[in-house]
């Protein structure tokens, strides 16, 4: 057979070199067919124990979890839960049935591909990547219906041959991940997935190489094909020849050499060569992504996204978490940290409607009801998350994030707000921090370009270049079709990044890079020469910045730095910041 490279998401760096182990897809082929009304009962009866069943089987999965297991598999196991539990997959399909007389694998999967149709609809990517867990509970309820073995019961117990296992599946459910933790394996390539996906994220915290988002891999990937995961490329090559075998073992050795090295660093401070400290924190998702913060040197958290507790939020029948569940989870988070800050975001999730006539925002979601618009407009629901992390702050120093703010009245209806909510727990006796520091995400041009009415109102600056770039460029970053446009050294976004940090460190207010950009080590030396002193970053990405860090020298830096922001030509700027990692 003749070698060929597919080509989809990086999501986990490294190399990774194996056997394809093929996992059967769980998106079964159901039979669909009316069924008469004496057999309604029996048809909704029969789909309420295989709901039950499931519910039997994700328990005993959790309650088998070994101590060592990652944090994400249990958080995956937990939602998988919840999602099972909610009455748009627990009691909608039984009403499909007994309306439209479907029979159960019909309703099951007529419903759930409604849900998914929501999903598609939601601006936040992270959120929109659990239309995958919506699929996976209705896939492993089918299983139950449909007498179908598991999808992993063949695989190798040899450790030897799961050493050089590839994992290549339509998707990968948590659940079915953990049938692997008695075996070693390479690497994940699966058909579905983006940047958030649970498999992208449970790769990261397993620092396995995967590749996801391949669309078709798992029908042109043959059992027992020799595989090559790219990770830090998002790459796979099938079938590679010996010579190109030959590179990629040699760069998987050197990979390892270079990560013992990176490991040294976890406690060396990140100071340039000319001895400007410099702040590297972690960007969570999670309370338990602490743990990897904290293995990786990370001085606090920069940001912590509070959407994962809010994932439910796209049913109609949706039920929203409580003032103490969200509390729970970040005390949590801050107790973890023991003393070193945490910065929480509040919910950033986009128009979560379907399309329809009466909601036309929602025909452009990433212009419509998102992130603090959202919530200034559901006063109830923020007030109770407001309540939430201002009575963790009173566990450890906590600083309080505010996405997509715009306008001056959007800022001081938030403050005007989050003072409410310090005068509610004061008359309830709790404690919190009365000084919690709370700061601005500048991710929306306007904010950008009008610095001094968030220079005069917040205690500090974050700097969301994801979404800066996005709405700069006017690049939808999820759309394929204009991903080539996505560019972080446009000179309109050089422009807005320089000015935000100088005028920042004019008014003497703290600026940090909570995005993509902060991790890209091509891109650190010329934040560092623009005087960014603050990043925040996934914790796998922050040795090889802090290596980077002590490599620099901000006296040879900045003003080359400053010749970049004059450039305007794309080729001249991309050479520049390339020469800058030769400084």
């Amino acid at each position: 057979m003749a070698s060929f490279t597919l080509h989809g998401i990086p999501v986990s760096r490294g190399i990774a070199i194996g056997r394809a182990h093929l996992l059967a897809s769980a998106a079964l082929e159901v039979k669909h067919y009316l069924i008469g009304e004496e057999q309604v009962e029996a048809e909704v009866e029969r789909l309420q124990n295989a709901i039950a069943t499931v519910h039997q089987e994700l328990q005993a999965v959790w309650r088998e979890l070994p101590q060592d297991a990652p944090a994400e598999l249990g958080a995956f196991i937990d939602v998988h839960v919840l999602i099972l539990s909610d009455p748009m997959i627990s009691e909608m399909p039984l009403e499909i049935i007994r309306e439209r007389h479907y029979n159960a694998e019909w309703a099951l999967v007529t419903q759930i591909d409604e849900l998914s149709a929501q999903f598609d609809e939601i601006e936040d990517a992270y959120l929109r990547e659990r239309k995958n867990d919506i699929q996976q509970v209705g896939e492993r309820v089918l299983k139950v219906l449909t007498g179908s073995a598991s999808t992993l019961a063949n695989l190798s117990s040899s450790p030897d041959q799961g050493a050089h296992m590839i994992v290549v599946a339509h998707d990968i459910s948590p659940s079915d991940m953990l049938q692997f933790r008695d075996r070693t394996f390479a690497g994940f390539i699966t058909d579905l997935g983006g940047q958030n996906s649970h498999t992208a994220i449970v790769a990261r915290s397993l620092d396995i190489p995967a590749a996801v988002g391949m669309y078709n891999a798992s029908a042109l990937i043959a059992q027992d094909d020799w595989v090559i995961i790219d990770g830090d490329n998002g790459v796979v090559i099938v079938d590679p020849t010996p010579m190109v075998l030959n590179q990629y073992r040699e760069r998987q050795q050197q990979l390892v050499r270079e990560r013992k090295k990176l490991s040294k660093l976890k406690k060396t401070p990140a100071v340039t060569k000319d001895g400007v400290e410099i702040t590297l924190l972690a960007n969570i998702e999670l309370p338990q992504d602490t743990q990897a913060a904290l293995d990786a040197g990370a001085v606090g958290i920069g940001l912590f996204r509070s959407e994962f507790l809010f994932m439910g939020s796209a049913g109609h029948n949706h039920r929203l978490p409580t003032e103490d569940e969200q509390f729970e989870s970040y005390r949590q988070a801050v107790a973890a940290m023991k003393g070193r800050p945490v910065t929480i975001r509040t919910l950033d999730i986009g128009a979560d409607k379907p399309i329809s006539a009466a909601d036309e925002t929602a025909l452009n979601p990433a212009l419509g009801l998102r992130a603090i618009r959202y919530c200034l407009a559901e006063p109830q629901m923020f007030m109770s998350q407001l309540r939430a992390i201002l009575r963790a702050s009173a566990y450890g120093p906590v600083k309080l994030l505010v996405p997509m703010l715009a306008h001056a009245h959007e800022i001081d209806q938030t403050l005007t707000m989050i003072e409410q909510a310090k005068a509610q727990l004061r008359e309830a006796g709790k404690k919190f921090d009365p000084l919690i520091p709370v700061g601005a995400m500048i991710e929306v041009p306007a904010a950008a370009l009008t610095l001094p009415l968030f220079a005069q109102r917040m205690d500090f600056l974050s700097i969301g270049t994801n979404d800066l770039i996005q709405y700069t460029l006017a690049v939808d970053r999820v759309d394929h079709e204009v991903a080539h446009l996505y560019n972080p050294i446009h000179p309109a976004i050089l422009y807005l990044l320089s000015s935000t940090i100088a005028i920042g460190a004019k008014a003497n207010i703290p600026v940090s890079v909570c995005g993509e950009m902060a991790g890209d080590i091509k891109l650190t030396r010329l934040l560092l020469g623009m005087g960014l002193k603050e990043f925040s970053m996934h914790p796998a990405q922050l040795l090889s910045v802090k290596q980077e860090i002590l490599n620099s020298d901000l006296s040879v830096i900045t003003p080359r730095t400053r010749k970049i922001l004059r450039l305007m030509e794309p080729a001249a700027i991309a050479e520049a910041v390339a020469g800058l990692r030769a400084a």
